[in-house]
């Protein structure tokens, strides 16, 4: 049961560890490819040459048809192949470039948000020590009420 709770974890992490860097993508990607190029070698007796061109067409799930499988162990392999490159690989590779063009340029980094919060902390000092000491000056919009003003 505790397998249950922490293997989701795992892989979210995983996921978030491949997302965040191309490098490890890239090279998640190569493994993949080449361990569905040797596992096909393996099932279907081709050279692995072809093997791993079935394999890159299929992940890239251009699927020329020139190569296919026709053993159920390449079958569901390609199964999975295909369906962790559309539903994990494609979209990481997708977020990752879109995270990289929709960056703020205007925005704050870490030591001006300081700086803002510093400053505003001073600016709040100053009206809270205002606030609390009476206007005495005449010439004000609302002078403190005297003996003559009731």
């Amino acid at each position: 049961m505790d397998a249950l709770l922490w293997l989701p974890r795992l892989l979210y992490r995983a996921v978030v560890w491949l997302a965040n860097s191309p490098k490890t993508l890239l090279i998640a990607y190569s493994i993949l490819i080449v361990v569905c190029g040797v596992l096909y070698r393996h099932f279907e007796h081709r050279s692995i040459g072809d093997s791993i061109w079935w394999a890159v067409v299929t992940a890239s799930t251009v699927g020329y048809g020139d190569i296919s499988p026709t053993s159920w162990q390449a079958r569901v392999m390609a199964g999975i192949l295909i369906s962790v490159m559309v539903l994990l690989v494609i979209p990481l590779i997708t977020a990752h470039f879109a995270s990289r063009l929709i960056v703020d340029n205007d925005a704050f980094r870490h030591e001006e948000q300081e700086e803002i919060k510093h400053h505003l902390r001073v600016i709040r000092a100053i009206l809270e020590e205002r606030q609390s000491d009476p206007v005495t000056s005449e010439g004000s919009a609302n002078p403190p009420e005297g003996p003559s003003d009731r």
